[in-house]
């Protein structure tokens, strides 16, 4: 019977091309997107402008300065405020520093001259670099200005750096050294797109049999045993979605080498089991609403609140509390914690043994509403 099931299920992948197209081709086709686009990490060379009004050789060390840090490109000098105010609302700069006149008189003169930087927040990446790097200018230029007027009035070199920097920070990002956004957000937007296609993929095949009327000897083909006839259609599925998860897999860590700090076995098999659990959360709700139409758009809904509610970017303890608690029902949401455990903290498995566990405990979910599944299969009456 079960051997009659899986060569049914087989025969269905086989004979349509959109489960080709959505097990195989849409998920690879979206990792290399996110990886094409994130492929030089963290943005860089943001375009911005200057207004310099004091045209002194102060004024020019900061142009220089600007010029030279990685985050921004000054790509257009401009007269006056407003045309650099324009320039940013047409979108072709993102922001703009601004030195007024006098500058380096009033610098020198200790009469505490005003520098000003003008970053657009509404285009919110560009918007913060800009920012970051006008902020990063700002503050060096007034260090040397103070430094200037300590060494005028007699203080040491040395001392007067002393002075200015009592305190050497040392920056360590951890897990992520290279603020590489590639590292960041390709490791939850693939797993997570993944995870989307395997519940629409399997709500597809299940709901469609009962569309078609097929339901019946689909059943039958398994000996009138749901869970056979369950795993002769999601099996073949299970295989070929974790062929390409995996496969993704070697992608970010063997051929992009990003961080993974522990045995490849371990994210490996949280990718299998992050499958399968979507395929278990996709019957579930097969069960409880056996129509195609409404099953695929709540896996939709599902899978696309999943990239925020999953809490990869956001913590769940800071969310509203209605809110929250719906991390705790999307299986992608325990690959994420067993990603930070074992990829990027590289501890030992045993610390994210929870974790694999919520990932099986989602196969308990089909078995709560089977005989409903199998009565409608039975007597398929398609809604639309």
């Amino acid at each position: 019977m079960i051997g009659a099931s899986l060569r049914r299920g087989i025969k269905t992948l086989a004979s349509r091309k959109i489960y080709i197209v959505m097990m195989v081709i849409v998920p690879l086709v979206s990792a290399f997107f996110f990886l094409n686009l994130m492929n030089e990490g963290l943005p860089l060379k943001v375009p911005s402008g200057m207004v310099d009004l004091d045209r002194s050789s102060m004024s020019r060390s900061v142009a220089r300065n600007l010029r030279a840090t990685e985050l921004i490109e000054i790509s257009g000098e401009y007269d006056n405020f407003n045309d650099a105010l324009d320039k940013v609302r047409g979108g072709e700069i993102f922001g703009f520093f601004y030195i007024p006149r006098d500058f380096q008189k009033d610098a020198l003169a200790g009469r505490t001259p005003t520098l000003s930087y003008y970053s657009n927040m509404t285009v919110f990446v560009p918007g913060t670099l800009s920012f970051k790097g006008f902020k990063t200018i700002a503050v060096t230029t007034m260090g040397g200005v103070v430094k200037t007027t300590l060494v005028s009035a007699g203080i040491g070199d040395d001392t007067a750096g002393s002075l200015l920097q009592p305190v050497v920070v040392q920056d360590h990002p951890m897990g992520n050294p290279w603020t590489n956004y590639s590292i960041y957000l390709s490791n939850s937007f693939i797993p997570c797109t993944l995870a989307l296609l395997v519940m629409l993929v399997t709500a597809f095949s299940i709901c469609h049999e009962i569309k078609t009327g097929s339901s019946v000897q689909w059943v039958a083909t398994a000996g009138g045993r749901m869970w056979i006839a369950l795993i002769g259609k999601l099996l073949p599925q299970t295989a070929v979605f974790s062929a390409v998860g995996i496969a993704m897999q070697g992608i970010l860590y063997g051929f992009l080498h990003f961080p993974l700090n522990n045995h490849p076995m371990h994210i490996i098999t949280a990718m299998i089991l992050l499958v399968i659990a979507c395929q278990a959360f996709a019957v579930g709700v097969c069960e409880i609403v056996p129509n195609l139409r409404l099953s695929l758009s709540i896996c939709s809904l599902t899978g696309i609140l999943s990239f925020s509610i999953a809490a990869f970017s956001f913590p769940v303890p800071q969310m509203y509390g209605a809110v929250g608690i719906f991390s705790y029902i999307v299986p992608i949401r325990y690959y994420f914690l067993i990603y930070i455990d074992q990829a990027l903290n590289g501890i030992p498995i045993y610390f994210s043994r929870y974790y694999y566990a919520a990932l099986l405990g989602f196969l308990l979910l089909p078995a709560v509403g089977l005989n409903r599944l199998k009565r409608h299969a039975l007597n398929p009456v398609y809604v639309p």
